[in-house]
């Protein structure tokens, strides 16, 4: 089921126009105003809870009701209450220094920051709560306006939030837009004063290349293969434990799930038995498990299953991690149980795509060294995760490797810090939010400068230029 009635782009256009009409009138934004709005988005996500935790099971055919209680309510509430909290020194003129010699005549510089105006959000069908939610703590404390396009792959999920906000907001302050690919395409090309986007980077491609007919500057959270590197000294245990955890979670349908992971040659064995124990552990059945997401549809299924035909065709070892030893021939949904994929190469498809899925992919290496250089000849990605007690190793990766993020001895966590900037780099994304950058992201840093008291002209900075002017100059210019 997918909601495919587009909206038409002038209806479109003339809520957005509505939007930046009504955020001219309030300016200045008090903050007063932005904690009300705070306050009605935590309610809606509140109020909603049940109701979006079951309409993300039926979207998904199955969907953990307790993950999704974890991954789209409670971590959608944090970033709105730490906003509404701070956003009173977040709003806060930030003081400059002034340049020599005016700062020492009693000019004054600062920068304040106030509302872009009317921000586009378009959120992803894998956390489609939270990754609606979250932005709209920087979003809302900013002082914006909003319109929401989410996706078509959670028709009902989307449908909910539509009606949710509709009765907390009034549309010229938050405003959903549902519809197919056809209204995605018009809901990019639209003016915004910023566009959110969250997907896949063949689509954000798109996305750019349609906001830059207005030079509407965007942030782009893409997501690409995020390694995992596997010390010969990590505890191979906990780190294969946390690591299954972080690729099973929504049938790993996460932009920083591993993608792939890179162990010590002679370590291959015994990862692949601690692995098999953890799945084992987390999920002892996996058909008729509440705790084990499907995969959102039959598209991505096929995909998958694709990936793994593709591998065994080309060489790969494929194991099933099936505890039980079920069958998945015979459901009611598109589970899929957790594979590893061992030796790869690289013109396997599983190694050239973003995984999104349960599929795990297992490189060996002889000397960790190669493991710099494979991250470092493969586009930058989104997350890269370290096992390991090697402080030397530790800095190596850190310092010769490029990824919008890092987590240490596990996976993925990084993203639920929200004093952390969240964002990618290169084909993973642009820009970041999440806390006081995400405030900073969306709105306008505004420079303002406060000229000394002093007459200039009388000490000689203005023409006619004199001795005393070439004196004061002759005092700057040094090294």
């Amino acid at each position: 089921m997918r909601d495919t009635e587009n909206t038409p782009r002038a209806s479109m256009l003339a809520v957005l126009e509505g939007q930046r009409a009504a955020a001219l009138a309030d300016a200045p934004v008090s903050l007063a105003s932005r904690r009300d709005r705070l306050d009605r988005a935590i309610a809606v996500l509140l109020d909603n809870a049940d109701g979006f935790c079951e309409a993300l099971r039926e979207d998904f055919g199955h969907r953990s009701t307790h993950q999704s209680l974890f991954t789209d309510i409670a971590s959608s509430l944090e970033p709105l209450k730490a906003a509404k909290k701070q956003v009173a020194r977040w709003m806060r003129p930030e003081r400059r220094r002034a340049g020599m010699p005016f700062g020492l005549l009693g000019a004054k510089a600062r920068i304040e920051y106030q509302p872009l105006g009317v921000v586009g959000v378009i959120s992803p069908w894998n956390f489609p709560i939270q990754l609606t939610f979250s932005p709209l703590a920087g979003i809302l404390a900013a002082g914006n306006r909003v319109m929401i396009k989410p996706s078509e792959f959670t028709p009902r999920t989307s449908a909910l939030m539509a009606e949710a906000f509709a009765k907390a907001f009034d549309a010229t302050e938050i405003s959903v837009v549902l519809g197919g690919p056809q209204t995605g395409a018009d809901f990019a090309s639209l003016p915004f004063d910023h566009l959110l986007f969250t997907g896949a980077t063949n689509v954000a491609r798109h996305v750019m290349r349609a906001a830059a007919e207005n030079l509407v500057p965007v942030t782009l959270e893409l997501g690409g293969k995020s390694p995992v590197v596997l010390s010969d000294s990590a505890k191979l245990e906990v780190a294969a434990r946390r690591l299954m955890m972080g690729k099973t979670l929504n049938a790993g349908q996460i932009c920083l799930a591993p993608d792939y992971v890179m162990v010590p040659e002679g370590k291959l064995g015994a990862f692949v038995e601690a692995s098999t124990a953890a799945v084992g552990q987390l999920y002892p059945t996996l058909l008729d498990n509440p705790d084990y997401t499907s995969i959102v549809n039959q598209r991505h299924y096929d995909r998958l299953q694709g990936y793994l035909d593709d591998a065994r065709a080309k060489g790969a070892e494929v194991l099933e991690l099936n505890p039980a030893g079920e069958d998945f021939r015979q459901q009611p949904h598109h589970k899929i149980a957790p594979h590893l994929i061992l030796n790869p190469t690289d013109d396997m498809a599983i190694m050239q795509e973003e995984i999104f899925g349960p599929l795990l992919p297992v490189k060996t290496y002889q000397a960790f060294e190669e493991t710099i250089d494979y991250v470092n000849a493969h586009p930058r990605p989104l997350g890269l995760y370290y096992f390991g007690e090697s402080g030397a190793e530790e800095r190596a990766l850190l310092d010769r490797t490029t990824s919008g993020g890092v987590t240490l001895n596990d996976v993925i966590m990084h993203v639920a810090q929200e004093d952390l900037p969240f964002g990618g780099v290169g084909p993973s994304g642009m820009g970041a939010y999440h806390g006081y950058e995400g405030f900073k992201t969306f709105s306008h840093g505004k420079s303002i400068y406060r000229q000394s008291r002093i007459d200039m002209h009388s000490l000689g900075m203005a023409p006619p230029w004199g001795d005393k002017f070439l004196r004061l100059l002759r005092g700057q210019l040094k090294p």
